[in-house]
């Protein structure tokens, strides 16, 4: 396969905890429809990864497992060392508020409130005192590159602001695993460009990220990308990086 090296198994962990450990994952709907068959995935702490295939393949419903948002039919599912089995409703929104993180396609910013609160917003089941919070959200801004935005509201922002507020909102609390659902569908490419960077950065940060897409070209410039259809994992792959060109010197460099 060129420019991809293929993972044997499909568990992907190269050492470091395991963020995520999903095994013979099902879960079926009313009316005998089958989103997901039989997943096994692994996320080892620090990968960035795309989970990638077309509309309907599953990829939504695998990101609603990951994320907690949903439990499967059959299978088990480890987050953060949690087994989600084992725990109540309750228990298990206090699991995703702690470690993971998600960006969606639409910002989800609160109209109205300046950036700064919205990023707070992220640490709103933390237990920390309001100051705090702020002062939290005013570094988790300045980290991704909006430390003058403080007080900017949502419709004060560009498409690709709105993207990094909400990214920040996102990891303010140092969550487990970060989960970007479409981050660039509603952006032009080169505010795409910019956040896929910027996830790029924060991955090098020591962040674990999963992108979840059905663009194949930002699954192609990912290090893991983990291909799905009609329910099932059908590839997990390494992909090489592309050679950086050479520097060219001279007049007006």
């Amino acid at each position: 396969m060129s420019g991809a090296e293929t993972m044997s198994g499909t568990n992907g962990a190269e050492g470091g905890a395991t963020v995520v450990g999903l095994r013979g994952v099902t879960k079926e709907y009313a009316g005998g429809v089958t989103a997901l068959r039989g997943v096994d995935l692994t996320v080892a702490e620090g990968e960035l990864l795309a989970i990638v295939g077309p509309s309907g393949s599953g990829k939504s419903t695998l990101l609603h497992i990951v994320g907690t948002l949903d439990r499967p039919t059959t299978g088990s599912v480890h987050i953060a060392g949690h087994d989600v089995a084992a725990l109540s409703d309750r228990r298990l929104s206090a699991l995703r508020a702690q470690h993971v993180g998600f960006v969606f396609q639409a910002f989800h910013l609160v109209p109205g409130v300046s950036a700064r609160d919205n990023v707070a917003e992220g640490l709103l089941y933390s237990g920390l005192p309001r100051s705090v919070r702020r002062r939290r959200a005013a570094e988790a801004l300045e980290r991704v590159g909006l430390a003058d935005r403080l007080d900017h509201r949502p419709h004060q922002l560009s498409g690709g602001q709105k993207q990094r507020v909400a990214i920040a909102r996102a990891v303010v609390g140092e969550p487990a695993l970060l989960l970007a659902d479409e981050p660039t569908g509603a952006l032009d490419s080169a505010s795409g460009a910019a956040v896929m960077e910027l996830l790029r950065d924060l991955n090098r940060e020591g962040a674990t990220i999963a992108v979840i897409t059905h663009d194949t070209e930002i699954a192609a410039g990912l290090p893991r990308e983990v291909r799905i259809r009609d329910g099932e994992v059908v590839a997990d792959v390494r992909n090489v990086p592309a050679p950086v060109p050479p520097v060219e010197t001279g007049a007006g460099l």
